[in-house]
């Protein structure tokens, strides 16, 4: 245990929670007669008076400090067992023993507080200075039962403790959650709208080609700012507790909303070759715009990172009422030691650019894939390329439950 000032309050404040430990000290006195008794704390530097029944003036109050060389506590903590004395001035051990002449004591008790993990808190003691039958077995076991009953107490504390830490902690984070969730809504959102727009006014500017050109640089920016916007705003939904928002209902053109997905990806990539093959002719039931936005997620991963002078392919069919949605791309495969890392949040391979991205993409498809009760796989290699693969079941999470 730590000696410092904050430590040792927090302590003795501990005990002083213990609604049972002035009764345990009154019943001590009344039962053996002694006229003073402690719960300290002890450590090899210190002894401190957590709580006392003093009915001799001995003069020592809660927080209170001794000497700890000057105790035998300090004896009792080092053996871990008891120190008992009837009569010091006769006792053969202690009768020229400094701590009876000190304090001017006869009698003395003292049984170790250790918490059920092991950790040595401290003493339960008694003094007084006239002798007392203190070593007779069935008061040693009172004192072993209370200082016992002091310890798990003390247990309980650092859990309610603990526990109530948690909860000011757990509103705290929810609190930071909505204040980051607005920003990102809201404060983020609004001033990117405005960019937005200005670049349309841009694009639309015919026929100056060099304003033309800049307004389409400017859109395809805002979008990229946006995505990373979705990006960060769903890690943080369901890193800090909200989870992702999700919207299950039969969707019957799912097909048509996939390949308006790859129809828009196309087009900010001209020069890029995206191949599809979307076969889903019946109901799914899913949330339409998180199918999407896997897509995306999956698709803009492939640009980037695909060869530039290969096809990126996407596949989407239904497998035995599985819907099994596959990206695939030729180029550098991802290496062994990282296909297990593909999916951690902020992760990115070694040879992403500076501003590529944020590295959540492809955790957020995890998330998508695992709230509708599918799985998310990845194969790679150099000669078959990299290919990631969803699978998810028609009928919705439930049926995979």
């Amino acid at each position: 245990m730590s000696d410092s000032a904050e430590a040792i309050a927090r302590d003795v404040a501990a005990v002083a929670r213990i609604s049972a430990v002035p009764s345990l000290l009154r019943l001590i006195c009344q039962n053996t007669g002694m006229g003073f008794a402690a719960v300290a704390r002890v450590t090899d530097g210190t002894w401190t008076a957590c709580a006392v029944q003093d009915d001799i003036q001995f003069g020592l109050l809660p927080g209170g400090q001794l000497d700890v060389k000057t105790t035998l506590c300090s004896e009792s903590r080092a053996a871990r067992r008891p120190v008992v004395i009837d009569h010091a001035s006769l006792d053969p051990v202690y009768r020229d023993h400094h701590t009876p002449r000190i304090y001017h004591i006869e009698s003395y008790i003292s049984v170790p507080i250790v918490r059920p993990d092991g950790t040595y808190f401290g003493n339960l003691c008694a003094i007084d200075p006239r002798p007392a039958v203190v070593s007779d077995p069935r008061t040693v076991t009172m004192f072993t039962v209370f200082a016992d009953l002091i310890a798990l107490q003390l247990e309980n504390e650092d859990r309610q403790e603990a526990t109530e830490s948690a909860l000011v902690d757990a509103r705290a984070t929810a609190e930071l959650r909505e204040q980051f969730i607005a920003v990102l809504g809201h404060d983020l959102r609004n001033p990117l709208a405005a960019v937005g727009a200005a670049a349309e006014v841009l694009v639309r500017a015919r026929p100056e080609t060099d304003v033309v050109r800049i307004g389409e640089r400017l859109r395809a920016t805002t979008r990229r700012m946006s995505r990373l916007i979705d990006d960060v705003l769903d890690f943080a939904r369901g890193r800090l507790g909200a989870g992702l928002g999700l919207n299950f209902e039969p969707v019957h053109d799912l097909g048509t909303a996939l390949k308006d997905v790859v129809a828009e990806l196309r087009e900010a990539n001209p020069h890029r070759t995206v191949t599809d093959q979307i076969a889903v002719d019946i109901a799914v039931r899913c949330d339409r715009g998180r199918l999407q936005q896997l897509l995306s997620n999956l698709l803009g991963n492939a640009l980037t990172y695909g060869a530039v002078d290969r096809p990126v392919n996407v596949r989407v069919d239904i497998e035995q009422d599985v819907l099994v949605l596959a990206v695939s791309n030729h180029g550098e495969p991802i290496r062994a030691e990282d296909l297990s890392r593909v999916f951690e949040p902020y992760w990115r391979p070694r040879s992403s650019v500076p501003g590529g991205g944020l590295g959540l993409g492809l955790y957020i498809c995890t998330q998508i894939v695992l709230a509708h009760g599918g799985e998310l796989q990845v194969q790679s290699s150099a000669e078959h390329g990299t290919c990631f693969t969803a699978r998810l079941p028609v009928a919705g999470p439930a049926a995979s439950a």
